[in-house]
């Protein structure tokens, strides 16, 4: 008798096992990332500048994530005389206007959601649908952190240090790869945030628009824990 409800258990447990095969999810990832930022300022141009990023994610579903991202970098901009705000400068020489410069390097500290299309599309067994579920949108806030260096030929460079609220919005597509056990464990993300100041002195010039960046982003993401199920089956 003992050996049949043995048996019965065994069998009971070894059913559940494979029934959850390709249900379950890490809730937690930890993540490492490099962005490529371009200033949206009141300088005429801007080159493309790196920051290097971390975060940390929750995975309410494996579509639906709150991400707490850290970021290190930099941005800047030339040439005033192109903004349309020269008459505004009246503290520069006109000649130099061309020749003025701004960079600064900044941390960011942000919270987004991220829902992804997998969460709100059947995609099972459809190949097209599939490709098409890990598709997202993203939205948040944050502060950010700037050492501000503003730089003429007359004027040197005058250095001033300050902080912004932030709003990231980010469209993106998670890349996911999985295990033997059909669990998304590593993750390749891609994606193009726009962050818009809640300022326009940003880049020292409190003229025109709120100043902003862009930012094309890549990382990945590895789960480190906290598995649990989800309602449907993760990969097809």
């Amino acid at each position: 008798m003992k050996k049949i409800i043995f048996t019965l258990l065994v069998s009971i447990a070894a059913f559940s096992a494979r029934a959850q095969v390709g249900y379950n999810y890490s809730q937690y990832d930890f993540g490492v990332g490099a962005t490529f930022n371009k200033g949206k300022t009141d300088f005429a141009t801007s080159t493309t500048r790196p920051s290097f990023a971390a975060n940390f994610t929750y995975n309410q579903t494996p579509f639906v994530n709150f991400i707490a991202d850290l970021q290190i970098g930099s941005i800047n901009g030339f040439d005033l005389s192109k903004s349309g705000y020269a008459p505004l400068l009246l503290m520069l020489d006109p000649t130099e206007l061309p020749y003025a410069s701004f960079t600064s390097d900044y941390t960011t500290i942000s919270g987004r959601v991220q829902l992804q299309m997998g969460e709100i599309m059947d995609y099972s067994h459809s190949q097209f649908k599939n490709f098409f579920k890990n598709l997202y949108i993203s939205g948040g806030v944050g502060v950010i952190y700037s050492d501000y260096k503003f730089t003429t030929v007359s004027l040197g460079t005058n250095e001033n240090k300050g902080s912004n609220v932030f709003i990231p919005l980010k469209v993106g597509y998670e890349l996911k790869f999985f295990n033997a056990y059909s669990e998304p464990t590593v993750k390749l993300d891609l994606g193009y945030q726009y962050n818009y100041i809640l300022s326009d002195n940003f880049d020292g010039i409190p003229a025109g628009g709120n100043d902003a960046f862009k930012q094309f982003t890549v990382g990945l993401k590895f789960a480190i824990g906290g598995s649990t199920s989800y309602r449907k089956q993760i990969d097809y």
